[in-house]
C-alpha cells in the first residue's frame, strides 16, 4: 500500500507513511465532528421522552450531560491537534525533502537533460510545482480520502438505522459522482493546456529579459510585446474555459445533491404519515440531510484539485524516471592519458554528431581540437569530462573507462575553462575561489597575477572584494574570461580543458595568458579547442574534427607539410589576417593623404 501511494503521489517512503497517518487522523476528526450531533440526539431523546410518554423521567441529570459535552470537546481538540501535526507539519517537511531530492536528482543528471529542458521549466518545477503540491496535500488530498471514508461509515450506520430514509438521502450521490467522472477527461485536458501555456509565458519572460539588449537594438519591442500579449490572451481564455468547465461541473453536482434533501422530506413525510417511522427519526434525518452533503461536496471540490495536481505530479514523475549518471566513488587511474576509441554520439535520435572518433590525448602534451564550426570539437571535449555519455565506443582515463566512474569523482581531475563564462554575484576573490574553496588569499592573488587579472582588479573600488554583479555584469568579456582562467589555475587539476579560453582576449593579453597556460600545463593532459590557429601553433598534437570525424591527426608541422585540411585552415586565416592588415594600412594611408591635402589647401589660401 505504501509503495502504491509513493508512486501515485510522487512521495518518499516517509512521506507516504505520513500521508496515511494524515488520512487516518482526518478521518477520526470528521467522525469526531459527528459527536455533537450524537450528543444532541441522546440529550433530546432523554429529555423529550417525558413529553411523549407522561410519567417517564430522564435517565441522567444535567451534570452528566455537561460532563459528556466537555469530554466531547476534549476529544475533538486532541484529534484536531494530531490531525494538524500529521497533515500540515509533516506535509511541509515532505515538501522540503522533495525539493532537496529534486536538486539531488538534477545534480546527477547528464547535461543532455538540461539541453532538452528550458530553465524556466525547471525553475517552475522546483518552486511552483512543489508549492502547489504542498498546498493541495495540506488542504485537500488527505481531507478527500478522510471525507470519503467518514461518509462511507456514516452511510452504513444510517442504513442500519433506517434504510428507507438513507436511500432517499444518498440516491443522488452516485448521480453527482457520475457527472464528475464524465467530465474528468475534459478537465485533465484543460489543466494540461493551461499549464503548458503558463510555462510558455514564463519562457517568453525569461527570453525577453535575457535578450533585452538585442530586442532594443533591433527595434523588436513591438513585435515581442505583440507575441507576449497573444500568449497571455490565450492563457486567459484557457483559464476561463477551465474555470467555467470545472465550476459548471461542480455546481451541477451540488445541485443534484440538494435534490436529496427534497427526497428525504417527501419520503420521510410519507413514512411518518404511514406510521412506519417515529417523529424523532424523521427529525434526525432532516438534521443529518442539512449537513451530510457538505463533506460530500468537499470531496467533489478536492477531486477537481486532485486532477489539477496530477499535472504537477506527472512532471515530477517524468523527471524522477530520467536515468542518472552513476559510477564508482573510488578511482585511481594509472596516469592521465585520455583515449577515445571508436566514439559515436548524438544529442537526438537520428542526428549523429560524432562518428568513430579515435585519438589519444597524452599526459604532458597539448592536444588541440580544430576544425570547422559545428564539426564536433566542443562535444568531443565535453565527452572527455563525461558531461554526456557516449552512444558507442568508450573513453578511458589512465586505462579506466570513464562511464564507470562517478561524474563528481571524475571531475576532481579536470580544470575546465568554457567559452561562455559563468560568474556569480559575489566578490572577485569568491569567484576565483570557486576553483578551490579552501584557497588562501595569497593563492588567489597568485593565480590572478598569472591570469593577468591583477591590472583590472587594482582599478576596482574594493579590489578583490569588489562585487561584480549578476554574471559579472560590471566586467568586460576579456576580464570575465581571465577570472575563469584564474579558477582553472587555482584548481591545479591534472587535466585541463580549454574551450576557446582566449577567444575574448586581445592579442597582447592572449600572449600573456599563453605564458600562464604554459606554466599550468606542465606534466598535465591538456585538451584545447581553438579557432585561432596561432593559439595551437605550439601544440604537440593537432586533431582535426570535421563533420563528426577525425580527418587528420599529427604534429602541426607534419600537417602543414601534408597540405590537408589543417594547412588549408591555416592558410585561410593567414590570408584573412593579411587582408585585415592591408585594410588597416589602406585606411591609415587614406587618412594621411587626406590630412596632407587639407594642410596644403590651408597653406595656399
Amino acid at each position: 500500500m505504501i509503495h502504491l501511494i509513493q508512486n501515485r503521489f510522487a512521495l518518499t517512503r516517509d512521506g507516504a507513511i505520513s500521508f496515511v497517518k494524515a488520512v487516518v487522523w482526518s478521518l477520526l476528526l470528521n467522525l469526531a465532528f459527528m459527536l455533537p450531533a450524537i450528543y444532541l440526539f441522546l440529550y433530546l431523546t432523554d429529555y423529550l421522552d417525558p413529553l411523549i410518554h407522561p410519567g417517564a423521567t430522564p435517565s441522567h441529570g444535567l451534570g452528566y450531560y455537561i460532563l459528556i459535552g466537555l469530554l466531547c470537546f476534549l476529544v475533538i481538540f486532541v484529534i484536531a491537534f494530531r490531525q494538524y501535526a500529521s497533515t500540515y507539519t509533516k506535509i511541509y517537511t515532505e515538501s522540503a525533502e522533495r525539493r532537496i531530492a529534486l536538486a539531488e536528482k538534477l545534480r546527477k543528471l547528464p547535461l543532455a537533460f538540461f539541453g532538452e529542458r528550458n530553465l524556466s521549466d525547471l525553475t517552475s518545477t522546483i518552486m511552483e510545482d512543489c508549492s502547489e503540491i504542498e498546498n493541495v496535500f495540506s488542504h485537500a488530498v488527505p481531507q478527500l480520502f478522510a471525507a470519503a471514508g467518514s461518509i462511507l461509515l456514516i452511510t452504513i450506520g444510517l442504513f442500519f438505522y433506517n434504510w428507507q430514509l438513507s436511500l432517499a438521502l444518498f440516491w443522488v450521490v452516485p448521480l453527482a459522482l457520475l457527472v464528475l467522472i464524465l467530465s474528468k477527461r475534459a478537465l485533465e485536458r484543460g489543466f494540461k493546456r493551461g499549464h503548458c501555456t503558463k510555462l510558455s509565458i514564463a519562457q517568453q519572460i525569461q527570453e525577453g529579459l535575457e535578450s533585452v539588449q538585442e530586442i532594443k537594438a533591433y527595434n523588436g519591442e513591438e513585435e515581442y510585446l505583440k507575441t507576449f500579449d497573444e500568449t497571455i490572451t490565450t492563457y486567459e481564455r484557457q483559464l476561463m474555459r477551465g474555470e467555467t468547465l470545472a465550476g459548471s461541473t461542480l455546481n451541477l453536482s451540488h445541485i443534484l445533491l440538494k435534490l436529496g434533501i427534497a427526497s428525504v422530506i417527501l419520503v420521510g413525510a410519507y413514512l411518518l404519515a404511514d406510521g412506519t417511522i417515529p417523529m424523532l427519526t424523521y427529525l434526525i434525518f432532516l438534521i443529518v440531510s442539512a449537513s451530510i452533503y457538505n463533506p460530500i461536496m468537499e470531496v467533489m471540490n478536492n477531486f477537481a484539485a486532485l486532477l489539477y495536481l496530477d499535472v504537477r505530479i506527472n512532471r515530477f514523475r517524468e523527471m524522477d524516471q530520467m536515468p542518472i549518471q552513476t559510477g564508482v566513488q573510488e578511482c585511481h587511474p594509472k596516469g592521465f592519458d585520455i583515449a577515445f576509441d571508436g566514439v559515436e554520439f548524438s544529442y537526438e535520435t537520428g542526428k549523429q554528431v560524432l562518428r568513430g572518433v579515435s585519438f589519444v590525448a597524452r599526459q604532458g602534451e597539448v592536444t588541440a581540437l580544430v576544425g570547422p564550426s559545428g564539426g564536433g570539437k566542443s562535444t568531443t571535449a565535453k565527452l572527455a569530462a563525461r558531461f554526456w555519455d557516449v552512444d558507442q565506443g568508450r573513453i578511458t582515463l589512465g586505462g579506466e573507462d570513464i562511464s564507470k566512474i562517478d561524474p563528481e569523482t571524475l571531475l576532481q581531475y579536470y580544470s575546465v575553462v568554457f567559452q561562455d563564462v559563468l560568474l556569480f554575484n559575489a566578490s572577485i576573490a569568491d569567484n576565483i575561489r570557486v576553483g578551490r574553496k579552501d584557497a588562501s588569499d595569497e593563492e588567489v592573488r597568485r593565480v590572478a597575477r598569472l591570469a593577468q587579472c591583477e591590472e583590472f582588479i587594482q582599478r576596482m573600488p574594493q579590489g578583490y572584494d569588489t562585487q561584480i554583479g549578476e554574471n559579472g555584469e560590471t566586467l568586460s568579456g576579456g576580464e570575465r574570461q581571465r577570472i575563469s582562467i584564474a579558477r582553472a589555475l587555482l584548481k591545479d587539476a591534472p587535466i585541463v580543458l580549454l574551450d576557446e579560453a582566449t577567444a575574448s582576449l586581445d592579442v597582447e593579453n592572449e600572449s600573456k595568458i599563453q605564458t600562464a597556460i604554459s606554466a599550468l600545463i606542465k606534466d598535465k593532459t591538456v585538451l584545447i579547442i581553438a579557432h585561432r590557429m596561432r593559439t595551437v601553433a605550439h601544440a604537440h598534437k593537432i586533431v582535426v574534427v570535421k563533420e563528426g570525424q577525425v580527418v587528420e591527426m599529427g604534429a602541426p608541422e607534419e600537417l602543414l607539410a601534408q597540405g590537408g585540411e589543417f594547412a588549408r585552415m591555416v592558410a585561410a586565416q593567414n590570408a584573412w589576417s593579411l587582408t585585415l592588415e592591408l585594410k588597416r594600412y589602406w585606411v591609415a594611408s587614406c587618412r594621411l593623404v587626406s590630412k596632407r591635402l587639407s594642410s596644403d589647401r590651408t597653406r595656399y589660401k
